[in-house]
């Protein structure tokens, strides 16, 4: 018996490594498999077709230079465009939540019906699935243009997202509190309302918040297509050729979307208890 112990131990080693020899092999096949894949996407999106990089520069720096400097006589003439795209923001992602949060309740798992859940997940999935640009052209076709089109766009974009979101959040809800409440024959909206939505409560918000961040630069997207807003501005002036004007209007942008960035950092601080970065 004691001489079988060495061999039996041997032998078990002997697997263990040939095992670990064999998983090793699958993952550096893995890791070769996506970066050869990744290289061929890359390939096929023309990126290493450098021919096409030779008037890069000089395209670039004409371009620069017709641009230079920023023309700012007519920013009187954007106050209302801006007010237009932050109305827009702000109001489509109003909508988004009022129609996210019981979308969401009923394609989480545990909460919704099954019967319920799959054709509204399938509505939250062609939402978000179709951009915001689109949702534009469409609003601008059915109501006309302004900042209306604008703000529906930004609704149905980012009810799609928020619904996703919020489903994740609440379908990782610790259980425990819902299990207490039907215990006591609470029904399914009480679970909701006293059970989860408590403790999803800050990740809700902090979501929400990036969300209306995002919609911000959103709304310059769907005021190319005549949604209103700062976008607008923005493509009449490439069209018409007056660049400086155009660099001026990005610089207006920038400025627009780093202090809402910042108003968006201070809010979550102050209604979340995050750390300032």
């Amino acid at each position: 018996m004691a001489t079988l112990m060495p061999s039996l131990s041997d032998s078990r080693i002997s697997r263990l490594l040939v095992e670990e020899r064999r998983q090793l092999r699958r993952n550096l096949g893995g890791h070769l498999l996506f970066w050869v894949a990744l290289t061929g996407i890359i390939a096929y999106a023309g990126v290493f077709d450098f021919s096409r990089y030779d008037d890069l520069p000089r395209t670039l720096s004409a371009l620069l230079h017709d641009c230079w400097p920023p023309d700012f006589t007519r920013w009187p003439h954007w106050l209302r465009p801006l007010l237009e795209t932050l109305a827009m923001s702000l109001a489509g992602t109003a909508l988004a939540v009022l129609a996210a949060l019981p979308l969401s309740a009923v394609t989480a798992r545990r909460l919704g019906p099954t019967w319920l859940s799959l054709p509204v997940r399938l509505v939250l999935n062609t939402a978000r699935a179709i951009p915001a640009l689109v949702w534009g052209i469409v609003f601008v076709a059915a109501v006309g243009f302004g900042s209306l089109p604008g703000t529906l766009a930004l609704a149905c974009h980012s009810t799609g997202m928020l619904g996703k979101f919020f489903a994740e959040i609440l379908e990782h809800a610790d259980p425990a509190p819902g299990h207490a409440l039907a215990s006591l024959g609470v029904g399914p909206l009480g679970i909701l309302r006293f059970g989860m939505l408590p403790q999803c409560l800050p990740r809700l918000l902090d979501v929400t918040l990036y969300r209306a961040e995002h919609n911000v630069r959103e709304a310059t997207t769907v005021g190319i297509v005549g949604a209103g807003g700062i976008g607008l501005e923005i493509v009449t002036a490439f069209h018409l050729f007056n660049y400086r004007e155009a660099l001026a209007l990005l610089i207006v942008l920038l400025i627009l979307v780093t202090t809402f960035d910042q108003i968006g950092n201070w809010l979550r601080v102050r209604l979340l208890g995050a750390q300032q970065v």
